[in-house]
């Protein structure tokens, strides 16, 4: 069964056992689990179903495999001929997770 969710601002399109790389969950450990109530839509062919906008009842639960940091990305402005320079660093912080199961 696939289902479409959105979670941390993004979404995707998942199955049982999928590993995804999203925005961190707030709170959260290696190993907990998390429920993502905002399922979009579930099912595969004839038991299909779209939302409007999220499917009522549907949840799909993760398991947090890891919380780590992203590459740096380094945002470098200048003005030339005005000897303005800044360099600024941004590593965001990520969680990986593994689909367990989704109910629809």
């Amino acid at each position: 069964m696939k289902a479409t969710i959105r979670t941390q601002g993004q979404q995707f399109t998942v199955s049982e056992g999928d590993i995804l790389t999203v925005n961190r969950y707030p709170g959260t450990e290696k190993g907990s689990t998390v429920e993502i109530k905002d399922v979009l839509a579930a099912g595969e062919g004839e038991s299909f179903k779209v939302g409007k906008p999220t499917l009522s009842g549907a949840t799909v639960s993760a398991t947090v495999l890891e919380n780590k940091r992203g590459d740096k990305v380094v945002v470098f402005k200048k003005k030339k001929r005005k000897g303005m320079e800044r360099k600024r660093g941004h590593r965001q912080e990520l969680s990986v997770i593994k689909i367990k199961s989704i109910n629809a």
